[in-house]
């Protein structure tokens, strides 16, 4: 044993153990490195509190206490919880309630819930709120988690469960009828938790599996904390990769010296750009052939921002390769920096990408990566003409994901000497495609697995490690294992892009008739998704009220900053929050009712979506019409149960103190995958006691799809989803599948996944026809797990699996089925926000969020509650607090989650989900998204509240005090206490 090694003894989940810790370790170190993986690592400082553990019956934080500390005390991990294999309550109620997505931060709020329920049994809401104000979830919105504590205490209180999980009305074909459960009203002002409520036409199709509020079929692992993400595995032989980050925004390498690193004991591997060979790509997780510019190598001899790859070292342990990287000697020549857009356009601005070897860059010397430019009518013609013409400027900040689990690879050969990719990803085979040139091996010796995912929202649909994380496996021969800090998820990673948003609008005779569009994208250092944001932001930031007029002009822009990549919304989120902005100061400006304008105005169902062809993803789209829109009822039911129009006549009449309140409203819309080009394949596999096996490319990332693919399946099936085994995102097991985003899991891996079971149930009526002796296998009809015919005999599946395997005729009843659409029907919602602003401090209280959603047919109301709750939360973060931001010299300056500022759960407000219905008859089911449309609207809902507390329109998100302050100070607001 070391000097710098001690032996503790400590109770863990009850068993007494010795051991052999680093004194600089932490307890959080020492737990994971034992093998206890339910206790995550998500930023080593205290921030986040998904490392928490139970230390003597209370919650700690065991990121922040050294191991040695811990010597003579008892600790409980999730591990420690429930009885063998019966789950503790507090697990099951967060499984019944949907009180997780990803997972990643459920160990630390079940134990954290366990700690207040143990001192007291009967909390309140707000108790639990502050009890669970110290654990960060980015997912859920928190909603479903305080829910899941309520359910918990009562059945360790042995109450009976009378609430109900999800409420169901009839929808009336009368909108103004609609009458709503009380509780939807919040005539108390409480923020507890309601079940999502769902409003069905009452003509639409009855089913039995699809609909319902089925538990989530990896909910056991994920409320038990089992080992399923990339970085809860250690192989023997494995090493530990670290990257080198740039510490300057723009800088040239003179020259880099590792030799001193190299010499270190234990040492394998050091990579410099020396060493690779230039080979460029783009790292954005798109479909082939991707989007240029290819701007990026795996190692460059330039750093274009903070957190630009420098370095990569391989060692025996995390410390040494840590230590071989502060031993690296960089020689730098410094360069000019420019962070803000508008500069870097400018003439003599700093080139970002002056290398002679990328092509596909628009102007290099103005920074401008793309230039696109695109009009439908005549829209000059239009404003020559016009009665009105409105104009404004709107400005959206840089935000990060901050998906609890960092970025993570594992790499390492297989005994067939593959080289096999374990990586934190939503896009499995991008990645296997685009990392094979790089490498230089070829495809089919690559095999990319995604494990559990805890939570990407976009980041993760993007080549982050997994190159970097190969070259070091082809260097050493061993396995290796890389995994970013948070600081560097803030600067090596991706985060949303900024806009500077400019629209110019005609209105004749109360109508929208034509619209420009001018866009800044601000890409940052490289290109990545820079093309796709920038024209989806502009198809639907125009088709939202779908003038015959419109044109959209862009310029996507580097600076020196990180770059800017997918993210929840994509585009669609900033230029959405301008339009909606811009008209409702419209509305005001002309004397009109807004909702009554923007009804007027809003996409119909019937009308062609005019930019659609024009603006496809990356290239030319295909011509689309509105085929579905529950719209008008979205808007109703939010109208009713806010009380919009009685709160905005009080708020009229509220005084001249310093509490001010505000209700605000937007409409918005969204797609459902990408038109002509996302693809899906499903596999359907029949087991011997007719149970199935699903084999999907689909990424589950915490949305559900895994569970509302099987309830597909199920449906179609008539059998119970328990019955369905589901594997997913596996390169070599499972079909291809383009990944999780654009919103197009559940409408194109749905797709496929119907037309497998179709196809497999064909198979089944086959095969049972021969069994029965029937010469009409269409006759037969499968239900509760068996095929019965018109004369009442019948067979189970299991019957029927046996003889097709063993018996007669025999062979596998099995299947693929591949789905792409040529349309991408849009869910649309309202969204409705209630504020409290501080005239005199500038401090926003939001006090509500209700969204009111046309998803099509909802699969799973549980699921699609907590990706729209969950939604929720991340806008309004974007609204209102969150934004990455950067000294003149590109530095970041709050890169940790702590002053980054995320809404935590004892600062939410209440949030509130309905569903209106449609049938859209492309979809599976009647299926359309849900993932992305709820990010849409919060913005420019809480800028329309505080317009209305206040008389002010702000342009600047986010709308942080300062900002606030300062506008209404411009406006010289005069207020009297």
């Amino acid at each position: 044993m070391s000097k710098d090694s001690v032996t503790i003894t400590l109770t863990i989940n009850g068993e007494e153990q010795q051991l052999i810790v680093l004194r600089n370790h932490s307890l959080l170190d020492v737990l994971r490195d034992k093998g206890y993986a339910s206790v995550k690592r998500g930023c080593n400082v205290g921030d986040c509190g998904i490392c928490t553990v139970l230390f003597d019956g209370h919650p700690l934080r065991s990121c922040l206490m050294r191991a040695v500390n811990a010597e003579g005390h008892a600790i409980v991990t999730l591990e420690g919880l429930g009885d063998g294999y019966r789950l503790h309550p507090i697990q099951q109620a967060f499984a019944e309630t949907g009180g997780f997505q990803c997972g990643f931060c459920t160990p630390g709020m079940i134990l954290t819930a366990k700690a207040l329920l143990d001192r007291s049994p009967d909390p309140s809401e707000d108790e639990i709120r502050e009890a669970l104000g110290g654990v960060i979830c980015r997912c859920t919105g928190y909603v479903r988690v305080v829910d899941a504590v309520q359910r918990a205490a009562a059945m360790l209180r042995g109450e009976s469960l009378k609430s109900p999980i999800v409420m169901e009305q009839t929808l009336p074909e009368d909108i103004e009828k609609l009458e709503l459960p009380e509780g939807f009203y919040r005539r108390d002002g409480s923020r507890a938790p309601l079940p999502p409520l769902v409003l069905t036409p009452v003509d639409m199709e009855k089913t039995q599996i699809v609909g319902k509020p089925e538990v989530k079929v990896d909910a056991v692992k994920l409320v038990r904390g089992r080992p399923v993400y990339t970085d809860d595995v250690r192989l023997d032989g494995m090493l530990y990769g670290e990257l080198l980050a740039s510490p300057h925004a723009h800088a040239r390498i003179v020259s880099i010296d590792a030799s001193q690193a190299r010499k270190l004991t234990g040492v394998h591997a050091v990579l410099t750009h020396e060493d690779i060979p230039r080979v460029k790509y783009a790292s954005g997780g798109q479909s082939y052939p991707q989007p240029p510019p290819f701007d990026q190598v795996c190692l460059d001899n330039k750093v274009r921002h903070e957190g630009d790859r420098v370095a990569v070292v391989a060692a025996e342990t995390r410390e040494l390769a840590r230590k071989a990287l502060r031993m690296i000697q960089v020689e730098y020549e410094m360069l000019p920096a420019v962070v803000d857009p508008e500069e870097a356009m400018q003439d003599g601005a700093p080139v970002i990408h002056d290398e002679p070897d990328t092509e596909g860059i628009y102007d290099t010397e103005h920074n401008i990566v793309h230039r696109i430019e695109t009009e439908v009518g005549d829209v000059e013609a239009v404003f020559a003409t016009a009665e009105y013409i409105f104009e404004g400027e709107y400005r959206t900040s840089k935000q990060q994901h901050a998906h609890l689990e960092p970025h993570a690879c594992i790499t390492y050969w297989d005994e067939d000497d593959r080289l096999v990719i374990r990586t934190s990803t939503q896009v499995p085979f991008h990645v296997r495609r685009m990392v094979a040139p790089l490498i230089g091996l070829p495809v089919k010796q690559i095999r990319v697995i995604k494990p559990r995912i805890g939570g990407g929202f976009g980041n993760k649909q993007e080549m982050i490690l997994e190159d970097l994380c190969a070259h070091l496996t082809l260097a050493t021969g061993r396995p290796v294992r890389m995994e970013y800090t948070r600081k560097q998820e803030f600067t090596s990673s991706r985060s949303r892009h900024p806009q500077i948003i400019r629209y110019k609008i005609a209105v004749n005779d109360g109508k929208i008739e034509a619209a420009d569009l001018y866009l800044i994208g601000d890409t940052g250092a490289y290109g990545t998704h820079g093309l796709t944001v920038q024209m989806v932001g502009g198809f639907k930031g125009l088709t939202l009220y779908n003038p015959p007029n419109a044109r959209f002009v862009c310029d996507v822009v580097y600076t020196n900053t990180p770059p800017s990549g997918a993210f929840r919304g994509y585009g669609s989120m900033q230029c959405q929050y301008g339009i909606e902005v811009l008209v409702d100061e419209i509305a005001e400006h002309l004397g009109l009712d807004v909702v009554k304008f923007k009804r007027n105005n809003w996409i119909k169902v019937g009308e062609p979506m005019h930019l659609a062809k024009q603006l496809g993803e990356g290239r030319e789209g295909y011509d689309q019409a509105m085929e579905t829109s529950g719209l008008v009822q979205c808007v109703a039911a939010g109208l009713k149960a806010t009380d919009y129009y009685a709160k905005r006549q009080a708020n009229q009449q509220q005084g001249d103190g310093p509490l001010r309140r505000g209700i605000g409203m937007s409409v918005m819309m969204h797609g459902s995958g990408i038109a002509g080009l996302d693809m899906a394949a499903a596999t359907l596999k029949m087991n011997d006691d007719g149970s199935f096996n699903l084999l999907v490319g689909a990424t589950d990332l915490g949305t559900g799809s895994d569970t509302i693919l099987a309830q597909i399946a199920a449906e179609e099936l008539s059998i119970p989803i328990e019955d369905l085994i589901v594997y997913s995102s596996d390169t070599d097991f499972t079909p291809f599948d383009k990944g999780a985003y654009a919103s197009s899991t559940t409408y194109i891996s749905g797709g496929a996944v119907r037309k497998a079971a179709l196809k497999i149930k064909d198979q089944i009526r086959k095969h049972a026809a021969t069994m029965l002796e029937i010469d009409e296998p269409e006759s037969l009809v499968l239900q509760d797990r068996k095929v019965v015919a018109r004369d009442g005999r019948s067979l189970t599946l299991a019957e029927v699996a046996l003889s097709s395997l063993h018996q007669q005729n025999q062979h596998q009843i099995m299947t693929t089925a591949s789905h792409l659409s040529y349309v991408s029907p849009p869910p649309v919602a309202s969204q409705f926000t209630e504020v409290v602003v501080d005239v005199e401090t500038g401090q926003i209280t939001v006090e509500r969020l209700l969204m009111a959603v046309d998803c099509g047919r909802v699969i799973n109301p549980i699921t699609a509650a907590g990706q729209v709750e969950g939604g929720l939360a991340q806008a309004l973060g974007f609204a209102h607090c969150e934004e990455m931001v950067f000294d003149g010299e590109g530095h970041l300056t709050n890169p940790r989650l702590g002053p980054y500022r995320i809404y935590m759960a004892n600062e939410m407000p209440a949030i509130d989900v309905i569903f209106v219905q449609t049938d859209e008859p492309t979809g599976p089911f009647g299926a359309k998204s849900v993932a992305e449309i709820c990010m849409d609207g919060v913005a420019p809902a809480l800028v329309s509240a505080v317009h209305d507390a206040t008389g002010v329109w702000i342009r600047e998100l986010p709308l942080t005090p300062e900002r606030v302050w300062r506008a209404l100070q411009e406006a010289d607001l005069k207020y009297s206490c």
